[in-house]
């Protein structure tokens, strides 16, 4: 929190925030350094070391109360409120354009099937949904996505899930068969795909 409100601080600065010593502080900070919450940054200070200052990481921050799925679905529900269900489907439909031309400039300069799959997964990783994939032994693949991003907007409007699916089967090709496991939003642990190559 102090580092939150007032970083980034020295071990010493953030110890007198905290009524503790600067070495209980900076032993704190180390601790949270190695789980990727802190990282630290010298700057000169006139003669002798450099001071360390402390500051909070893009995970550091991402413990703290963030509303912005709330804010997601109370857009969607207007656009549906005010503009009805079709708008919403431009919307997603421009959305998937763009997201299919943006992938097709990476997955189109690789020829096999599992090149890509392998960076249509690390696109997906990019973006915040922890994918990863596993190649079958009749062949195919498994596209599995740990963690969506996006699960409130499309728990609310499962027009994103349509869409993600024609997105993949545009940008893996005509050659590949894209078929959705698993579904968060219906109950799933995760959301996963089996891809298949259909070329004779």
């Amino acid at each position: 929190m102090a580092l939150k409100m007032h970083g980034p601080l020295t071990a010493t600065a953030i110890g007198e925030k905290l009524g503790i010593s600067g070495e209980a502080a900076r032993q704190q900070l180390i601790r949270l350094a190695k789980e990727d919450m802190v990282a630290s940054s010298s700057s000169p200070s006139g003669v002798g070391r450099p001071s360390l200052n402390w500051e909070l990481t893009v995970a550091g921050h991402a413990r703290f109360p963030d509303t912005h799925a709330m804010l997601t679905v109370q857009i969607l529900e207007s656009v549906r409120t005010l503009l009805g269900e079709a708008a919403l489907d431009t919307i997603i439909a421009n959305r998937e354009h763009e997201t299919c031309t943006q992938y097709k400039a990476k997955v189109s300069q690789q020829k096999g099937l599992r090149e890509r799959v392998a960076t249509l997964a690390d696109l997906r990783t990019a973006e915040g949904y922890m994918s990863e994939v596993q190649e079958t032994a009749d062949g195919s693949f498994l596209l599995v996505e740990n963690h969506c991003p996006i699960c409130a907007a499309a728990t609310e409007c499962q027009g994103f899930c349509r869409s993600e699916l024609n997105i993949f089967k545009d940008v893996l090709g005509a050659d590949a068969d894209v078929e959705r496991l698993e579904h968060v939003v219906n109950g799933g642990q995760r959301c996963s795909y089996r891809i298949r190559s259909n070329s004779r």
